[in-house]
């Protein structure tokens, strides 16, 4: 029996971004970094592996870790070679962080993993006998005198092998120059032609993409490369998918051959679905972005990820079908809640609220990009208007100390609700804990695409408590359940008596609320609209 298949694609206590996913022997393989889950900067977790079945692409496996920090020689594992030159401006103070990586299978069978250390301006290659086995540091990419070439931030690796070579594209192209990049020429993304050693340059550096200082004049003005370089080939065409500088947008250009230049054909996802049929306002907290194409079977698909926890530091990857036109043109696609499910989600059941695509507060003009940094460099501190996805322990499950976090479960009225990483909890799929919507007040909205509705839905339940966010404990608390847009048709109203809701001074139990459902029929988005209150709201059934 098929899987279900939802966005986030992988559990929801699971923070993989960046993925790169690659079709190996029947399973699709997802290589990402790894967020810790409520953390405080990107990737500081190890690599691990999942993958699932190409034929039910809701089954994801966990493959366990892959590669760790520990592996990498600049990270002090033991390395006969010569280090290439890098002031280190972290020496000693931590390890290096893995980010975002990419993974080919190489000429001899083998699966090379292409990687950049955070600030170190060096590619590291990995390798090992099969996609999500344990790989073993190989060596640098550099020319065969050993040296790097400073052109381009040799950052997020894309990796293409094929019949016609070896080819690995880098970069990272902001309109500053951070430190230790004042030396560097940046002209956008780049490309090199590998040996099949597959760590060998047997080529220069060539631009492929403009980037800011390039870009001016050209198709790629509005919207330059910034970052997240990946590469795929269908039919006749090559797909470079890059994050340009907005951030939030994957972009994509097209090409006849790997070494392009790939001409800029438009955006294929925004993580806030800004642009799509002239969205005045994001649908969701904006934030970073990486992902890439990939085939499943007859259909094509789009990895991207999102943002949890109100920061940029815990995302999730999502993926969504896309159209290749007759021309190998992809028009950009809306951002929805059953990414590899094939189709809408059917409307009878039990869904949790994580899965939502769209979420706005009341004032839709102020929903904008998470946060990522604090006061002077401070705590985060997240807008008390803000709803977001976050989680807390199920009663009765302890969490596990991974040596920066309390034993004790997360307090959701503490000052930054949710926020303190924690280990894995009890065991189970759920890792003991519940996710859900925190924090929507008035006028706020979590919508979710799409349902197939028969006609025969009659009943919604919705589970919801008064949210430790409210300022008030008077007054009934109401959501309203509205067709195809926030505005659109009410088909529910729910209504919490605050008598069963517990607000002194303590997060209230969680409460099952019923509502009639107006019979309704064929495919709809439903968007929950709070209507009275400070709601957390964590699942719906419809019946």
């Amino acid at each position: 029996m098929k899987t279900p298949a939802y966005n986030p694609y992988l559990p929801f206590w699971e923070t993989v971004p960046d993925g790169e996913p690659h079709v190996f022997d029947g399973r699709i393989y997802i290589f990402g970094s790894h967020d810790r889950r409520g953390g405080t900067s990107y990737c500081e977790e190890d690599y691990v592996g999942w993958s699932a079945p190409v034929d039910d692409p809701g089954a994801w496996r966990y493959e366990g870790v892959i590669y760790r920090k520990e592996q990498d020689p600049f990270n002090g594992a033991p390395y006969d070679g010569k280090l290439p030159d890098f002031d280190d401006a972290f020496a000693g103070e931590r390890l290096h962080c893995l980010y975002a990586p990419d993974v080919a299978k190489g000429p001899d069978g083998r699966y090379y993993l292409y990687y950049a250390l955070d600030f170190v301006n060096v590619i590291s290659v990995a390798v090992c006998d099969t996609p999500a086995g344990k790989y073993e540091f190989l060596d640098y990419v550099r020319k065969p005198d050993g040296t790097i070439p400073q052109i381009g931030r040799w950052f997020d690796p894309a990796i293409l092998s094929e019949e016609s070579g070896n080819y690995l594209y880098y970069g990272f192209c902001p309109q500053v120059r951070f430190p230790g990049m004042e030396s560097l020429e940046i002209p956008g993304s780049m490309m090199v032609r590998l040996a099949d050693d597959m760590h060998t340059m047997i080529s220069e550096p060539k631009c492929v993409a403009n980037g800011c200082d390039t870009a001016k004049g050209t198709a790629y003005e509005a919207h330059p490369f910034f970052e997240a370089s990946s590469i795929r080939k269908f039919g006749d065409w090559y797909y470079f998918v890059y994050s340009s500088l907005q951030g939030h947008e994957l972009c994509y250009g097209m090409a006849k051959t790997p070494e392009g230049p790939f001409e800029y054909k438009g955006v294929i996802v925004s993580n806030g679905d800004i642009g799509l049929e002239g969205t005045p306002y994001p649908v969701n907290y904006t934030g970073n972005n990486h992902g890439g194409l990939v085939q499943i079977l007859d259909k094509y698909y789009i990895f991207w990820h999102r943002h949890s926890h109100g920061t940029e530091f815990s995302r999730q990857g999502c993926a969504d079908e896309v159209q290749i036109l007759e021309d190998g043109t992809i028009p950009q696609i809306a951002i929805t809640s059953c990414g590899l499910n094939g189709g809408p989600l059917q409307a009878k059941g039990h869904y949790e609220t994580y899965i939502a695509c769209h979420l706005t507060e009341a004032d839709w003009s102020k929903v904008g990009h998470v946060i990522s940094t604090g006061p002077e460099g401070g705590a985060l501190v997240i807008p008390e208007e803000r709803p977001y996805v976050t989680e807390e322990p199920l009663e009765g499950a302890e969490a596990e100390d991974t040596g920066s976090a309390a034993k004790e479960p997360m307090d959701a009225c503490a000052e930054t609700p949710s926020h303190c990483p924690m280990g894995d909890a009890a065991a189970g799929d759920n890792k003991g804990l519940k996710p859900y919507i925190y924090n929507l007040r008035k006028g706020a909205a979590a919508g979710f695409k799409s349902f197939a509705f028969d006609g025969t839905e009659r009943e919604i339940t919705l589970e919801v408590r008064e949210s430790c966010g409210n300022d008030s404990s008077v007054g009934n608390r109401s959501m309203e359940v509205r067709l195809d847009a926030p505005d659109g048709p009410v088909i529910a109203t729910a209504a919490m008596d605050t008598t069963n809701m517990d607000n002194n001074g303590k997060v209230s139990a969680w409460k099952k609320i019923n509502a009639k459902l107006s019979a309704t029929d064929g495919v709809h988005a439903l968007y929950f609209v709070v209507t009275d209150g400070v709601l957390d709201f964590a699942s719906f059934e419809i019946r």
